[in-house]
């Protein structure tokens, strides 16, 4: 079992980073592996809507975003780590996060997601928000903690003293490998939940 962390933050060893680790020394207690990817310092553009991947089975542009789709594809879990920006996550992240989930078409279904933010004192409930919406239009759970998945600080050793922040980290990691046991159970006995698919309402009728 194996957990894919995405740190989206410029700083490899910033706050975001200092977050992400405390959950990943965690899973590793919990005997999950994990595998973290630096996102944040890549040159990434957004979506075109080309919709070569459809075709092409992967994005257009041949960057870290293909780099991480079979890593995605392999993983349990999928954790995405963001400093907050005006109140929103880091926009690099988003659009390597809007090409990765459109261009992957391997089904997302019961692997498990959590969004971890950090701030230094506010906004980071909407860039949290922000995270969780790509988890739920593809069917994967969202796990959450003791409280929001978020530390405070303007530095690593800023976050250090945000102890309960830690603490949330820590709670969130074993939550994650809970939920990933239980759903490899599940699914040995009974299989992953159907789901349906063929309807695609579009209402092309109203629009003149």
């Amino acid at each position: 079992m194996n957990v894919l962390l995405l740190n989206g933050s410029p700083r490899p060893n910033g706050c975001t980073a200092r977050a992400l680790r405390e959950v990943a020394d965690t899973l590793q207690a919990e005997g999950i592996d994990v595998n973290t990817v630096q996102i944040g310092i890549k040159p990434i553009r957004g979506c075109i809507s080309c919709n070569t991947c459809s075709t092409k089975g992967k994005c257009v542009f041949d960057d870290t975003v293909n780099e991480v789709a079979p890593l995605f594809e392999k993983a349990d879990g999928l954790i995405i780590g963001t400093p907050t920006y005006y109140a929103h996550a880091n926009g690099g992240l988003i659009a390597f996060l809007d090409r990765l989930f459109y261009s992957t078409h391997f089904d997302k279904a019961m692997k498990v997601g959590a969004a971890v933010v950090s701030s230094r004192r506010a906004g980071s409930t909407s860039a949290f928000d922000e995270i969780n919406k790509y988890f739920t239009i593809c069917g994967m759970p969202i796990v959450s903690s003791t409280y929001w998945n978020e530390v405070h600080g303007f530095t690593p050793d800023d976050v250090e003293r945000d102890l309960e922040g830690l603490q949330t980290m820590r709670n969130l990691g074993r939550n994650v490998a809970f939920l990933i046991k239980s759903i490899a159970l599940g699914r040995e006995q009974y299989g992953n939940p159907a789901s349906e698919y063929g309807v695609f309402t579009s209402f092309p009728d109203g629009l003149k």
